[in-house]
């Protein structure tokens, strides 16, 4: 539909999740660092406040360029709320019960997605595409003073200078295979379901934007086994709990991902469900192990890996883009079969043992 108002290719089109992944990338080890001094509530509930406001002036965009500018503002605010929340949820639990927390907060995100996307979807169709942004600023608005009342309070710490912590970060193995794995997480999500609406469009398909928004129902799914799979990982603590999950949700990405090569509506979705719930128990196991493997300033630990997980969504934006024109649907399935495949190799190779029993008690409160 966007592609349409604004008389723009589907590549350019694609730029409104670039720009958005491209400003989280950016701001996400910042926003760690900030939350590491000011407390992880404060930043919280501002950067839900800006998201909502960025997502209110998204409606008033009367060209591309003012479109994706305010997408990349929106982009810039989330870290404050995605990353660090991760980082407050492990400051809250015991270690021995992070992954369970984690993939229960993984789930609601899950269940955030499929309500904006539907609520976009039905909105743009019925009362133009202004108003999709319309109502989700305002719902962004309204959550952002629900957290202002509702989180428990927390108080910053002095952390390492952000280039020592940060090059530290870098130089764990651990974490960074975890950062690698992050990357390829997101691109397999923004590449699917950018490009499956494109799919689903276009005959002999020719679904509506309802009918597109809808679709989402199968992130439903996700947030019913993610949960699943935290508990599993906290049974099996260490090495084999995470990088068996991983590996298990990887082959389920790229399963889901082949079965959408069916010439069938009801193929597509069960493959796309089948798909973004790989993709999701990777994205539970991947933060619970960052969360463990950072034994200091987690919340920008949780930041650079938040900044490689949207980078890489940037790049699924966009890549896919050149295959699609080339190759169709089945060029981008075959990218995201071959990501899938990456990142079981990455988890099974590269992810070594960490023990709860190892983190440190004042750890937590870093």
């Amino acid at each position: 539909m966007l592609a349409g108002v604004f008389h723009a290719s589907k590549v350019m089109i694609s730029l409104m999740i670039t720009a958005t992944t491209a400003g989280v990338a950016l701001a996400a080890p910042v926003m760690g660092q900030i939350a590491d001094r000011a407390g992880r509530k404060r930043v919280i509930v501002a950067c839900a406040a800006v998201l909502g406001i960025a997502t209110l002036l998204t409606a008033t965009a009367t060209n591309l360029g003012a479109l994706l500018f305010w997408r990349f503002v929106q982009g810039v605010a989330t870290p404050g709320v995605f990353s660090v929340t991760t980082a407050y949820v492990h400051d809250q639990w015991p270690a021995a019960k992070a992954a369970s927390a984690i993939s229960a907060y993984v789930s609601g995100t899950v269940v955030g997605g499929f309500f904006g996307r539907v609520i976009s979807g039905f909105a743009a169709e019925h009362f133009g595409w202004q108003s999709a942004f319309i109502a989700l600023g305002c719902i962004s608005l309204a959550i952002a003073a629900y957290l202002a009342f509702s989180l428990r309070a927390d108080h910053g710490a002095a952390p390492a200078p952000m280039g020592r912590a940060m090059a530290e970060h870098l130089r764990n193995p651990q974490l960074v295979a975890a950062y690698t794995v992050g990357s390829c997480v997101l691109f397999t999500q923004t590449a699917m379901f950018t490009y499956v609406a494109f799919h689903l469009a276009a005959p002999p398909y020719s679904l509506s934007a309802s009918l597109l928004g809808s679709i989402f129902v199968v992130y439903l799914i996700g947030a019913a086994v993610t949960p699943i799979a935290g508990r599993r990982i906290d049974r099996s603590s260490g090495r084999e709990g995470h990088k068996k999950m991983m590996v298990f949700a990887a082959f389920l990405g790229a399963a889901g991902a082949l079965v959408t090569l069916v010439p069938n509506v009801w193929a597509v979705v069960a493959g796309l469900a089948a798909c973004c719930s790989g993709v999701f128990i990777s994205q539970a196991a991947a933060t619970s192990f960052v969360g463990v493997a950072a034994k200091y300033n987690r919340a920008l630990a949780l930041g650079l890996y938040v900044s490689f997980y949207y980078a890489g969504g940037s790049l699924g934006g966009t890549a896919p883009g050149w295959l699609w024109q080339a190759f169709g649907w089945p060029g981008c399935v075959a990218l995201v079969v071959a990501v899938q495949m990456v990142i079981a190799g990455v988890a099974w190779t590269r992810w070594d043992a960490v023990r709860h029993a190892g983190v440190r008690a004042d750890a937590l409160g870093q």
